[in-house]
């Protein structure tokens, strides 16, 4: 198959899988280029894995209202694993919540506590469902200027419901405080530590408490519920469509992408990716800046069309 940028061979330590019928792809650092966005040859690809027959699943780190960067890309299913695998999306559907994995509130109280008795100078965030609210001290996220700034331990405490009368309603109508909505990430940044090693130190003060990773290449950890990642949603979801992990193939680049890429029955680390992930995956692409996943998916669909399939 021949690319808009010219003929594409995989790279020599990639081997292709045999019948792929779903591709698992994060998406910064991977599937899109450092400016945020999607190339035109990754675009083709994505709609001639499509027309192959081959699903493709969004796996990413990013909450689900930060999805618009791809979401006019989706062709079949649009579907989207968002905030490491707290929350399945509808892309097709503005981003329409399907299903979410919750990090309860008690259990995020406890890794605050521990990230500041382990690592005195850690700021938090709280990733809701319905936004992100941070500390007075924690880098500001400029995406969301309405977002509630206060303590970790107030922005998590566990809110009752509000009732609302209205002539419509009826008097028994009740409304959830939007800061009573599902908690699918804990965000913990350290100003000093190194990326690594902050994880290493949170991942041993806070035990199987929860899931930690990063995605960042500050120290920025996200903290989901216990067994929720990208690859325990992504194997949910699969098994929803009796596809096997031998018939998925998986791109990722940073530590967030392990455990996908290692469930996965191909997987591929970008040529960007971090040390970990090149020795853990099955087989290597180039950059992200050099369109690594289209590269994989035209060899793929060409295989397909060279087969008659």
């Amino acid at each position: 198959m021949t690319s808009p940028n010219g003929p594409a061979p995989a790279p020599d330590d990639s081997p292709l899988p045999a019948r792929p019928r779903l591709i698992a792809t994060d998406l910064d650092g991977t599937l899109l280029h450092d400016d945020k966005y999607v190339s035109e040859r990754t675009i083709a690809a994505l709609a001639a894995a499509e027309r192959a027959g081959i699903e493709v699943f969004f796996v990413t780190g990013r909450p689900a209202r930060w999805m618009d960067v791809v979401s006019e890309h989706v062709h079949g299913h649009g579907m989207a694993i968002c905030a490491n695998g707290a929350a399945v999306v509808d892309l097709h559907d503005g981003g329409k919540l399907l299903q979410v994995r919750p990090l309860e509130r008690d259990i995020a109280l406890a890794v605050v506590q521990a990230l500041r008795d382990s690592a005195p100078g850690t700021t938090f965030a709280v990733e809701l469902t319905t936004g992100i609210h941070y500390e007075p001290a924690y880098p500001p996220f400029h995406q969301d200027p309405g977002a509630t700034v206060a303590t970790a331990e107030k922005l998590l405490q566990v809110q009752g419901r509000v009732h609302e009368r209205t002539p419509q309603q009826g008097p028994e109508t009740e409304a959830e405080d939007e800061y009573a909505a599902p908690v699918v990430k804990l965000l913990a940044h350290h100003p000093d530590l190194t990326p690594d090693g902050f994880l290493a130190l949170a991942r041993t003060a806070v035990g199987d408490r929860a899931t930690i990773t990063r995605s960042s290449p500050s120290a920025l950890l996200e903290v989901s519920g216990p067994g929720v990642s990208k690859a325990s949603t992504l194997a949910l979801c699969c098994a929803q469509r009796g596809i096997s992990s031998d018939e998925v193939v998986a791109f990722g680049d940073m530590p967030n992408d392990l455990e996908m890429l290692t469930w996965a029955g191909t997987s591929y680390a970008m040529g960007n990716a971090h040390p970990d992930v090149l020795a853990a995956a099955s087989g290597r692409t180039v950059t992200n800046n050099e369109d690594g996943v289209a590269i994989v998916i035209e060899q793929i669909v060409a295989r397909r069309q060279a087969e008659g399939h």
